[in-house]
């Protein structure tokens, strides 16, 4: 299984970004695919479990494209990271340890 992420850049805060990222190769279909992310100096964590992120981000899923969405609205500085797309076979997790395939990170960075 291949993941590749798409949709990264700077933008000013309060601003929206969109990310992608598509599943190829050998794919399974239960295959779950989801976010993490991993700011300067702190460990990646799921995007879904962060409580300051909760309203402002959405994950949605294309199942027929293999596809997985992040929406950012009303971006913030603390939201700057390096945000990587994660896929394991069966339902979703919450550690990293637990998911076995990666893409190639996308950055996002928010100005204030």
């Amino acid at each position: 299984v291949q993941l590749q992420a798409s949709g990264g850049g700077l933008v000013q805060a309060g601003g929206s970004l969109r990310l992608s990222c598509a599943a190829s190769g050998r794919t399974f279909s239960n295959l779950a695919m989801t976010w993490f992310r991993q700011a300067p100096g702190k460990e990646r964590e799921l995007v879904a479990g962060i409580e300051s992120v909760k309203g402002r981000f959405t994950i949605s899923r294309d199942i027929a494209k293999k596809t997985v969405y992040l929406q950012m609205n009303s971006l913030k500085p603390e939201d700057t990271a390096v945000y990587y797309c994660a896929a394991r076979v069966g339902v979703t997790r919450t550690t990293r340890v637990e998911y076995d395939y990666w893409g190639q990170g996308t950055q996002v960075t928010v100005s204030s």
